[in-house]
């Protein structure tokens, strides 16, 4: 490929309302162009870089044994009806009506085709297991599309579903996907965890999220350096900080704390830890009937730590929590308590609520509380003796770099990483509501166990560019760069000798299989170089004039300080060198 039959074209500025680094450069350089709010057309040099993600992510996908087919990016209404999904599946959906009326989506994702499929093609135990997957464009209705390709509105996905007999196959086709997934990732030549996960939307029991690393990440990853624990924040146990209750030491007594509302500002009038504070969080469920009638509230007390955040998550996970939960109104909240909030606790209640208590406040003693009363807190709260214990001792809050690791073998600690892929094992979720079955070996149907596997292909782009960068630009991997090696001939217009040199090398590295380009636009070096160095490509070779005379060439790495000067008949067999080291 020549440059100058090719489609180049980058800027010195990035557009005012790019936000983050991979944004501003794939935008300054050529690769993406907006064309609404997160939705972007992908330019020639931007997808190269695509089509060779798709290329690993395809060879290890049929590796492990799966099979590529195309699903439509428009369903019809009536299968997501089947799983609920339509109504539960909230705004990002984006449902629209045909000519006739007739409701559609477009896909944000497909278990409910794929599950639709199976229950028409798969019809004996005999035929299973059996993987399918796609690399397909999907469309979420995102609120507030930002972060160019990470957070976009449409946006292309790999998705695998398998499909399994039992519970135990069903876990050996997941494992196969995790070691699949781990081959990608390490083919794309990303630094990543692989992170146990909470199961979200999709539903089903197992799930492990794929974070590449990033100081700029969403998401808190979490893990011990000592050992191989790890998990997102939202999943990660939290352990009691206190390994047992102490006696109680002081005196239930009420403080005046005018004006300090919060556990923070208590901590600082009293001169206490605060560590020593717990903080009253009053969460509401909405109870129905046998018929599905409003049948009033069920008020929930759920307490952590002063120095500690409520985890929304494991709490929905909760007995009594699971179907759903809201934050209690004012209202409520005077109801049950008699005040209003920033000075609530488990004391004299007005009416009875469910207390839950995380497990490092069932070991706390002495602790301090609101009053229920405004302006005042207790000091000096124990369990048993001023209260009642708590009704249910669960993790409800985010761990914290130095927490214990839950596997017991050294401290946490918490980084940043961006989500570019998920595995879940969803077992019989969408077989069931779609009663896909099979006939199994005695002769009876039985429900599909599933497990669905996504990659997003176009934010592997973004996020590898949040780690692979500098002041100059991107800094790709091998794998996924644009162009592997790019020749830059100086003075091209002007020597025959430069013309010769350069085509020669650029034709022999094209035929040991690198993805090579020749720059022949006769541009002067330093916007050859900047226009290379904002695109990322992994290794420059630059000939000049002046260097065949002294019979060298420059070679420099885009990671590399400084460009070094070579015989030009060693210059293919480094740059050789270098690609195989990635």
């Amino acid at each position: 490929m020549r440059a100058s039959q090719f489609h180049l074209f980058t800027l010195k500025e990035a557009p005012s309302d790019a936000e983050v680094v991979s944004q501003k450069l794939m935008l300054r350089a050529g690769m993406i162009r907006k064309v609404a709010a997160g939705i972007y057309s992908y330019m020639p040099m931007g997808l190269r870089a695509i089509r060779k993600v798709e290329a690993i992510v395809r060879e290890e996908m049929d590796r492990a044994g799966a099979m590529e087919l195309i699903m439509p990016m428009v369903q019809p209404a009536e299968l997501w009806d089947e799983t609920g999904r339509w109504d539960k599946m909230g705004d990002e959906l984006l449902r629209f009506k045909d000519r006739h009326e007739r409701d559609f989506a477009l896909q944000p994702t497909s278990e409910e085709v794929v599950t639709d499929i199976a229950r028409q093609e798969l019809k004996s135990y005999r035929q299973l297991p059996k993987n399918f997957y796609q690399i397909q464009t999907k469309f979420r209705d995102e609120r507030r599309p930002r972060f160019g390709v990470m957070r976009g509105r449409e946006f292309t996905m790999k998705d695998a579903y398998s499909f399994d007999r039992s519970e135990e196959a069903a876990g050996r086709s997941y494992d196969i996907m995790f070691a699949a997934y781990k081959r990608i990732f390490d083919r794309l030549g990303l630094e990543y965890r692989a992170v146990a996960a909470d199961t979200g939307a999709i539903g089903g029991d197992r799930s492990h999220e794929f974070q590449v690393i990033a100081d700029t990440g969403e998401d808190a990853i979490v893990y011990c350096p000592d050992s191989d624990y790890a998990a997102n924040i939202e999943l990660a146990e939290a352990v009691s900080l206190l390994a047992r209750r102490a006696e109680p030491a002081r005196a239930l007594a009420k403080a005046p704390t005018p004006g300090k509302a919060t556990c923070e500002d208590v901590a600082a009038l009293l001169g206490v830890p605060l560590a020593t504070t717990v903080k009253s969080l009053v969460l509401a469920t909405d109870d129905v009937d046998e018929k599905g009638k409003p049948a009033g509230v069920t008020v929930w007390l759920l307490l952590v730590r002063g120095d500690h955040a409520l985890n929304e998550v494991k709490a929905g996970k909760l007995e009594g929590l699971k179907a759903g939960f809201r934050f209690a109104t004012e209202a409520e909240i005077l109801e049950h308590f008699g005040c209003k909030p920033g000075y609530l606790g488990p004391i004299g209640l007005k009416k009875p609520v469910k207390v839950i208590a995380d497990r490092t406040v069932a070991h706390m003693a002495d602790f301090i509380c609101g009053a229920n009363e405004a302006d005042f807190h207790f000091t000096g709260v124990n369990w048993g003796r001023d209260l009642p214990e708590p009704d249910q001792v669960a993790d409800l809050r985010n761990v914290v770099e130095g927490d214990p690791s839950p596997d017991g073998r050294g401290v946490l600690a918490i980084q940043r990483g961006i989500e570019v892929g998920h595995v879940f094992y969803l077992g019989t979720k969408y077989s069931k509501a779609m009663n896909a079955t099979f006939l199994d070996e005695d002769g009876k149907p039985k429900h599909f166990e599933m497990g669905c596997y996504g990659i997003g292909v176009t934010r592997i782009l973004g996020a590898a560019i949040e780690q692979n960068h500098d002041a100059r630009g991107i800094v790709w991997p091998r794998a996924i760069a644009p162009f592997e090696v790019v020749v830059c001939p100086v003075g091209w217009g002007k020597s025959q000798a430069v013309r010769d040199e350069a085509q020669k090398l650029y034709d022999a590295l094209v035929a040991t299989g690198v993805d090579a380009i020749l720059d022949d636009r006769d541009e002067r070096p330093g916007v050859m170089f900047a226009d290379w160095e904002l695109i990322g490509v992994p290794h420059r070779v630059t000939i000049g004039d002046r260097g065949l005379k002294e019979g060298v060439i420059e070679y420099q790495g885009r990671r590399d300080a400084e460009a070094a000067k070579l015989p030009a008949g060693e210059v293919l067999g480094h740059v050789l060198e270098r690609l195989n080291q990635g």
